[in-house]
This record gives structure tokens, C-alpha cells and sequence, in this order.
């Protein structure tokens, strides 16, 4: 008889299967498609899934914080704790399902590259439709986004494009949430003196189609990822007047608290969308005439 080995490694932390560790702890994809697994993330509270656990790498990112990585990185998140405090409560549950995965070159494989191909003015009926379900005018959007073409594993697709300040874009179509590298913020100005922030595009358009006569005197900051909040600050500190319209969520809420935290610049604005998930959910379903008027004072 061998002797055991004391201590599980981070080589056989990360070779645990990753669907089998979530369904362990009682989450269960929301859709599968081929080997993306999707989650509404078990890191923050959402009603929309964005948490993407790809199992033939067997690794995790959650579109909304900007973070993925493998196993490890998710268990440090989820327990709030240090490396060898995650693996000693592996240590104490050896069932976990090991994943199948190719021989890798590197610890962290980077995740299947989307790539865009081309860009053009948004005119597909199936894009124009997801915007009208959105109940977005699409000479609104045109005004801001484009129609990409772009491939992932050689496979063409196509999606509204909102472009951030480093040339990379986000995606949106009916089906896919998705971004192109690389990723950053979006700053739209329109010379006013005072400072929208919202966490994406989508948001920012029905702030738009809300408010229409309003545009004009607010610029706007997409976070288009919470994970930018620390980077732009420079930019949306500039402004006395900060107005954040940020999701109702625990990522979204922990960003505002923050916020508020460091200036009196900041106000926080989602209380007047309370009760749906963000700006955007908030457009689609509450009846505009006699709503809540949710702009800052």
C-alpha cells in the first residue's frame, strides 16, 4: 500500500471539474451550448446569466466583474479565503469529478478569441428586432453603434457593436453578451458639465431613449465591466457632478457604496429604477407615460 500524499496541489485543484464543483454546490447552468456552460454567477447576485465556465479548458469568467481563471481563482472568490485555506477544504472532499482536458502549454489558457472582422451600419432586421424587444430605436443606436461581423473558432457571427475608448468592442445580439479584445471603458461627451456613469451600453441607450431631451447636457462613462470603475475614476472625477446608474446587484451596489465612499461628487441613482435588475430592465418594462422620473436631481 502507497502512502498517501498530504495536501491536495494546485495542479489537482485545477484539474477538478468545474460543472461538477458548481452543481456540488447547488448551482445548475441556466442554458448549455456545446461546451460553454452559463450560470447566473454564484459570485453576485443577477437575473441575466453572464458566468461562462468553458469546460473543455475548464475554466470560468463572469462577463459582469471582468474575472475568470480556473478553479483556484473561483474558490478564493466564493469562500473568501487564501489559497491554502481553499485547498485544505478540497482536501476534506476528494469526489469532485476530475475534468478531461487536452495537455495545456500554459497554467491560464486564454479563452477562445472572438475576433472582429468587419463593421458597418447597423441594418440586419434580426439586430434591429433584438433592439426593438429592447425598446431601442435603432437611428438612436446607429448614432453610437455599429453592426460587427466577428468569428470565434473560425465560426461567423454578427452583433451590435459599441466601440470603447481602446478600439475594442462589445457585443450584444439576442443570443450572445459578449466583447472583443481589447476591453475598456467608453467616454461619451457631449460637453455638458455633468457625468453619467453606467455599467453598460444597453443601459446607456435607454437613458437616451428616456430622456431624449436631456442628452445634451450630461456626458456619459460606460463602464462596459465593474472591473473598470478603478482605472476611469481619473476621467469621472474631473466632473463635480457624478451620477451613477449602476445594476441592482450586490457587484453594482458595492461599486456605488464605494463610490459614495470617496467624494460627496458622487450620487447614487438606482434607487429610482428599484425593483428591476438595471436601467435597461427598467425601460422594457415599465410603461413610459406617468413613470418615475429616474435623473439625477
Amino acid at each position: 500500500m502507497g502512502i498517501r500524499k498530504q495536501g491536495l496541489s494546485c495542479a489537482e485543484a485545477r484539474a477538478i471539474d468545474m460543472v461538477g464543483f458548481l452543481a456540488g454546490l447547488g448551482f445548475q447552468p441556466s442554458r448549455v451550448r456545446g461546451n460553454q456552460f452559463w450560470y447566473c454567477s454564484p459570485l453576485r447576485e443577477e437575473r441575466t446569466p453572464s458566468f461562462k465556465i468553458n469546460s473543455s479548458i475548464n475554466r470560468w469568467y463572469d462577463f459582469g466583474t471582468g474575472q475568470g481563471g480556473s478553479l483556484i481563482d473561483f474558490g478564493m472568490l466564493y469562500y473568501q479565503c487564501d489559497l491554502p485555506a481553499f485547498l485544505l477544504l478540497l482536501q476534506h472532499d476528494l469526489s469532485f469529478p476530475r475534468a478531461v482536458i487536452p495537455e495545456l502549454s500554459q497554467v491560464h489558457p486564454p479563452e477562445p478569441k472572438l475576433i472582429v472582422t468587419s463593421q458597418s451600419p447597423l441594418s440586419a432586421p434580426s439586430l434591429i428586432g433584438y433592439l426593438q424587444q429592447r425598446k431601442i430605436a435603432a437611428g438612436l443606436a446607429r448614432q453610437y453603434c455599429c453592426e460587427v461581423r466577428y468569428r470565434i473558432n473560425d465560426r461567423p457571427y454578427f452583433g451590435i457593436g459599441f466601440q470603447n475608448d481602446s478600439g475594442g468592442y462589445e457585443i450584444r445580439n439576442a443570443r450572445f453578451k459578449g466583447s472583443s479584445s481589447p476591453k475598456d471603458y467608453t467616454l461619451v461627451k457631449k460637453e455638458g458639465n455633468r457625468l453619467c456613469v453606467l455599467e453598460g451600453f444597453m443601459d446607456f441607450l435607454s437613458w437616451l431613449t428616456l430622456f431624449p431631451q436631456d442628452q445634451n447636457q450630461y456626458d456619459f462613462l460606460v463602464l462596459n465591466s465593474l472591473a473598470f470603475f478603478e482605472k476611469a475614476r481619473p476621467v469621472i472625477e474631473a466632473y463635480q457632478q457624478i451620477h451613477l446608474y449602476l445594476d441592482n446587484d450586490t457587484a453594482g451596489k458595492q461599486i456605488s457604496s464605494y463610490a459614495l465612499s470617496l467624494s460627496p461628487q458622487y450620487s447614487n441613482c438606482d434607487q429610482l429604477y428599484q425593483g428591476y435588475e438595471d436601467l435597461s430592465d427598467f425601460l422594457c418594462q415599465k410603461p413610459l407615460p406617468g413613470t418615475a422620473d429616474p435623473r439625477p436631481p
